[in-house]
């Protein structure tokens, strides 16, 4: 599926949904529908702004030409929702467009949600598999019910610079001051222990589930950060490091990362790993979205919708 919008300068922007762009010169019959569907839906949304509303699309158009890094082919920053052509009475940022993230948005009327992870449960969008399944419906159907769009806003966030993601995370945390002058993804500290680490990210982020792994005295001096998911060969690099003594992270698997800082304690290599959980290992990220949003967005309201973590821990 695709959705396409013309901007003022009469440049075609294509914002394809659920798949890749096709391949150069391909005049298939399939193509040159999808290329109807595209001229047809930035008619749509040329009259809409002509009519004086803002659109999605032009919205988009805006982040383009603000992210400061050239507009990626394969991407999936695309809509997921809605089109290039929805009229925009409000914005809201999110981590994870969650249904409870989209209700109340829509309670709040902002029906542009501006999401950095993925609405339909997998990196793609994909929801083929899902036209069966009862929760996919509902919340898919309240989307078309309340003419909301969905747009994802990963790559280039974390391409722009600073990296919004860590830019947020940073400022929720009070590390400015300790972020690396070369590499602001580790952060210094005088020594603190590792349980005081771990005690002061879960307060200042809100967290009800964390999980630790090390020596809880262990003396911190330099802590790196891979907010998100760390992949196995990210996340050992770093644990490696001889000037890294803790790594923070989002999610991994069990089997990989932190088996890898399980093994660098039984090792005596004097390793430690904090995993915050997905959502609020990047939640600040898109709260500082919605700062810098209005820096060229003043049309409509924007304002940060929290998606709540997940998890909880029996007393």
């Amino acid at each position: 599926m695709s959705s396409s919008r013309r901007s003022p300068a009469g440049v075609a922007t294509r914002l394809w949904r659920n798949g890749p762009l096709p391949e150069s010169g391909d005049t298939s019959a399939g193509c040159l529908r999808r290329e109807f569907l595209l001229t047809a839906a930035g008619a749509a949304a040329g009259a809409a702004a002509q009519a004086g509303g803002l659109t999605a699309g032009e919205v988009v158009e805006r982040i383009r030409k603000n992210v400061g890094v050239p507009w990626r082919a394969e991407t999936v920053d695309t809509f997921k929702a809605g089109g290039p052509d929805t009229p925009v009475k409000g914005i809201a940022t999110t981590m994870m467009a969650t249904f409870d993230v989209v209700k109340k948005a829509a309670a709040a009327g902002r029906n542009l949600v501006i999401t950095h992870e993925p609405t339909f449960y997998n990196h793609e969008d994909k929801t083929a598999d899902l036209a069966g399944d009862a929760t996919w419906r509902a919340k898919d159907e309240f989307l078309r019910a309340n003419n909301m769009a969905v747009f994802r806003f990963h790559d280039h966030w974390h391409a722009h610079r600073p990296d919004g993601i860590n830019q947020g995370m940073t400022e929720e945390l009070d590390w400015t001051r300790r972020a690396d002058a070369g590499d602001p993804r580790l952060f210094h500290f005088d020594g603190l222990t590792l349980d005081g680490l771990a005690r002061e990210m879960k307060s200042r982020l809100k967290i009800r589930a964390m999980r630790v792994v090390g020596d809880p005295a262990l003396r911190v001096r330099t802590a790196a950060a891979n907010w998100g998911y760390a992949s196995q060969a990210g996340g050992i690099r770093a644990l490696s490091r001889k000037d890294v003594d803790a790594l923070i992270v989002g999610e991994s698997r069990e089997w990989e990362v932190v088996e890898y800082a399980a093994d660098c304690v039984t090792a005596g290599q004097g390793k430690g790993l904090i995993v915050l959980g997905h959502i609020v290992s990047e939640q600040a990220g898109m709260k500082y979205c919605a700062r810098w949003l209005k820096g060229f967005v003043s049309e409509v309201p924007v304002e940060f919708v929290a998606a709540q973590e997940p998890f909880w821990t029996p007393a």
